[in-house]
C-alpha cells in the first residue's frame, strides 16, 4: 500500500472540488446542501492532513517530494508542479484545514440571511482561499508558492468586497489588491534572480546551492522576498489594506487572520530560513520592520472603538512579534506563535462575529456592555482568547510570546524591552476591549436589548473548541526553563530549522535570567489587565472627543491621510496628466495619419473619372515626367 503522503494531492483538490460544485450549481443549490459540501470538503482535507502529520511525525528521511507534472521546462530550467511535505508543511496543513473547517462551520449560521445564490458564491470563494494557501504551503518551489500566494491575493479581493454593492466595501477591496500587488513584484523579482543566479527555484536545490551565492545576492533576494512578505503579512510599510479588510463579513475576517493570508509571509521566511541566516543585514531589517510595526499597531489599537478594527490591528501587531522572531533567527518561536495566534485570533474573531450577532450588525463598543448576562458562552470564550493573546500563564500564547521575547532578549534588551512594551499594550486594549463589551451595563438601544441572545450551537460549538486549544496549545512549546526536554514543536520542527540553528547564535538567555523576565512581565500585564479592566468595566457614552495624542491614535496616525496626499493623490494626478497626453497628444499623431490618408485617397479618387480623354491627357503627362526625370539624372 502506498504511503498515506503521496496522496497529498487530495489535501488541496477537496477544497478546490467544492469551489467547483458550489460556484458553477450556486443558483440550483439549498443552503444546507451548500453548507454541507462547503464545510466537508474542509473536514475531507483535515482528516488527510491529520493522517500524513502522523505519518510525518512518525519519521521520514527528509522532505517527501510529490510531483504531479513538469510545469514549466526551458533550457536548462525545470520547474515541476510538485508538493513538498516535511515538518513545517504538514503543520501548517492542520491549522488551515483545522481552522478553515471551523470557520465553515460557523459560517452556515452566520450567514444564513443571505440568498441561495450569494450563500453559495460565499462558501465557492470560502473553499478557493483554503485551497490557495494549501497550495502555497505545499509547493516545493517558489513558482508554486507564488502560484498560491497570487490566489489568496485574489480570494481576499473577492471576500473582502463580497458585499460588492457597497462601494467602501468594493474600495477596501481594491485596495488590498493594489497592496498587495506592491510586495508580489518583489517576489516575483526574487524568483527570476534566483532563476538567473543558480538556474532554480526547487527550494532543495536552492538551500543546497546557498553557499554558491554572493553576500549582495543573498541579500538582494531576500530583501525582495522580505517585501512580498510586508504585503502579504500587513508590515510596514503595506499593512493598512488589513484593518480595512473588515469590510468583508466577521468569518472572512477570522480566515484571513488566524488560518491563512496574513501567515503567508511568517511561512515563505521560515521556509527560506537558511537563505535568511545566511544574510544577517536582512535580518536586521526583518527585526526592525517588525518591531516598528507591533510597536505602531499596537498604539492604534489602545483608541479604536470598532470591535473588529481592535482585532484588525492587534493582528499587525501580534504579526509584528513574528517577524521578530524570524529577524533574530528564532524560526519555531515565529512558527509557534502563528500556531498559538491561530487558535485565539480565530477565536477572538469568531467571539466578535457573535457580538455583532445578537447586537444586530452593531460593531461599535461604546454601545455595548454588559453582555456576559446574555451571551455567556460567547463571554466566557473570548475572555479565554483575551487571556491567550495577552500571555497569561497557562494559556497558549505566554510560552509562544515568552520564546519570542527571550530570543528578543538575546538579540539585545533594548528589543526585548521595546517587544516588551508592545505587549503591555497589548494587553491594556484587550481588557479594555473585553470591558468595555461584556462587563458594566448595557449601553444599546432598547430593542437591541430586547433581541439579545446566545447564538447558535453551529457558531458557540466552534467557539468552545477555539477555546480549548486557546488554552492548551501552548503546551506542545513549554520552555526548557519550567519543564526540561518538553518543547515537543522544537523537536519535531528540527530537521527544517537544523542548519539554520547551527549557524545562528542561541536564543535563550540562562534560566535565572529568563525565569525574571518571564515572570516579572506577567505580573507587570496582571496589573494592566486589573487597570483596564477598573478603568472601562463602568464606562459611560459621552460626546466628548479625544483630543491631543489621543486623537492622533485614535485616526490611525494619520498613515491614510499621509498616503493619500504623498502617494495616491500625485499618482492620480500624474495619471490624470498622462491621459491628457494621450488624448491630446499620442491620438492626435494617430489620428491624425489617419484622417490625412483619408483626405489623400478621397482626393485621388477623383482622378478615376471614367473619361477616355483624362487617362490620355494624364499618360502623356506621366510621359513627359519620365522623360524629364531621365534629361535631368543623365546631367
Amino acid at each position: 500500500m502506498k504511503n498515506i503522503i503521496e496522496y497529498v494531492w487530495l489535501v488541496p483538490l477537496f477544497p478546490l472540488a467544492g469551489f467547483l460544485i458550489n460556484g458553477l450549481l450556486r443558483n440550483s443549490l439549498s443552503k444546507s446542501l451548500t453548507g454541507i459540501i462547503g464545510s466537508g470538503s474542509i473536514l475531507a482535507s483535515f482528516i488527510v492532513s491529520i493522517l500524513i502529520f502522523l505519518d510525518v511525525k512518525a519519521g521520514i528521511d527528509g522532505p517527501v517530494i510529490v510531483t504531479l507534472f513538469d510545469f514549466i521546462s526551458f533550457q536548462d530550467v525545470s520547474i515541476p508542479f510538485a508538493f513538498q511535505v516535511d515538518q513545517l508543511s504538514s503543520l501548517f496543513l492542520l491549522i488551515i484545514t483545522g481552522i478553515g473547517f471551523l470557520i465553515h462551520v460557523y459560517s452556515v449560521a452566520y450567514m444564513h440571511e443571505e440568498n441561495s445564490s450569494h450563500f453559495a458564491r460565499y462558501f465557492a470563494y470560502l473553499n478557493l482561499f483554503v485551497f490557495s494557501m494549501l497550495l502555497l504551503v505545499l509547493g516545493s518551489n517558489y513558482v508554486i508558492m507564488f502560484i498560491g500566494w497570487e490566489g489568496v491575493g485574489l480570494c481576499s479581493y473577492l471576500l473582502i468586497g463580497y458585499w460588492f454593492k457597497n462601494i467602501e466595501y468594493s474600495n477596501a477591496a481594491r485596495k488590498a489588491f493594489v497592496m498587495n500587488r506592491i510586495g508580489d513584484l518583489g517576489f516575483l523579482l526574487a524568483v527570476f534572480w534566483l532563476i538567473g543566479r543558480i538556474g532554480t527555484v526547487n527550494f532543495s536545490e536552492v538551500f543546497s546551492k546557498v553557499d554558491t551565492l554572493s553576500s549582495l545576492d543573498l541579500t538582494a533576494i531576500t530583501m525582495l522576498l522580505f517585501i512580498g512578505a510586508t504585503g502579504k503579512s500587513a508590515q510596514i510599510p503595506l499593512y493598512t489594506w488589513l484593518p480595512d479588510a473588515m469590510a468583508g463579513p466577521t468569518p472572512v475576517s477570522a480566515l484571513i487572520h488566524a488560518a491563512t493570508m496574513v501567515t503567508a509571509g511568517i511561512y515563505m521566511i521560515a521556509r527560506s530560513n537558511i537563505l535568511y541566516t545566511m544574510a544577517p543585514t536582512t535580518q536586521t531589517v526583518v527585526m526592525v520592520v517588525g518591531l516598528g510595526t507591533a510597536l505602531l499597531a499596537a498604539t492604534i489599537a489602545l483608541k479604536q472603538n470598532d470591535i473588529k478594527k481592535v482585532l484588525a490591528y492587534s493582528t499587525v501587531s501580534q504579526l509584528g512579534y513574528m517577524f521578530i522572531a524570524l529577524g533574530v533567527g528564532a524560526y519555531t518561536g515565529a512558527v509557534f506563535h502563528v500556531m498559538t495566534h491561530a487558535f485565539f485570533k480565530a477565536l477572538l474573531f469568531l467571539g466578535a462575529g457573535s457580538v455583532i450577532h445578537a447586537m444586530h450588525h452593531e460593531q461599535d463598543i461604546r454601545n455595548m456592555g454588559g453582555l456576559s448576562k446574555k451571551l455567556k458562552t460567547t463571554h466566557l470564550t473570548f475572555l479565554v482568547g483575551c487571556l491567550a493573546i495577552a500571555g497569561i500563564i497557562p494559556f497558549s500564547g505566554f510560552f509562544s510570546k515568552d520564546e519570542i521575547l527571550a530570543a528578543a532578549f538575546m538579540k539585545s534588551p533594548i528589543v526585548w524591552a521595546l517587544a516588551a512594551i508592545g505587549a503591555l499594550m497589548t494587553a491594556f486594549y484587550m481588557f479594555r476591549l473585553y470591558a468595555m463589551t461584556f462587563l458594566g451595563k448595557f449601553r444599546g438601544t432598547s430593542e437591541q436589548e430586547h433581541h439579545l441572545h446566545e447564538s447558535p450551537p453551529a457558531m458557540t460549538i466552534p467557539l468552545v473548541i477555539l477555546a480549548v486549544l486557546s488554552f492548551a496549545g501552548g503546551l506542545v512549546g513549554i520552555p526548557e526553563v519550567l519543564m526540561p526536554d518538553s518543547h515537543s514543536l522544537a523537536k519535531f520542527l528540527e530537521p527544517v530549522f537544523a542548519e539554520s540553528n547551527r549557524i545562528s547564535v542561541p536564543h535563550h538567555p540562562d534560566h535565572t535570567t529568563e525565569l525574571l523576565l518571564m515572570f516579572g512581565l506577567m505580573a507587570v500585564i496582571a496589573v494592566v489587565i486589573f487597570w483596564a479592566v477598573g478603568k472601562y468595566k463602568k464606562y459611560e457614552k459621552s460626546g466628548e472627543e479625544n483630543t491631543g495624542f489621543a486623537r492622533i491614535l485614535e485616526n490611525k496616525w494619520y498613515v491614510d491621510e499621509i498616503y493619500e496626499a504623498l502617494i495616491i493623490r500625485p499618482v492620480n494626478a500624474f495619471g490624470k496628466m498622462l491621459g491628457k497626453f494621450d488624448n491630446f497628444g499620442i491620438d492626435w499623431v494617430v489620428n491624425g495619419v489617419g484622417r490625412s490618408v483619408q483626405y489623400a485617397s478621397r482626393q485621388i479618387r477623383l482622378l478615376q473619372s471614367g473619361q477616355v480623354g483624362s487617362y490620355v491627357l494624364l499618360m502623356v503627362i506621366g510621359m513627359i515626367v519620365l522623360f524629364a526625370l531621365q534629361v535631368f539624372l543623365k546631367k
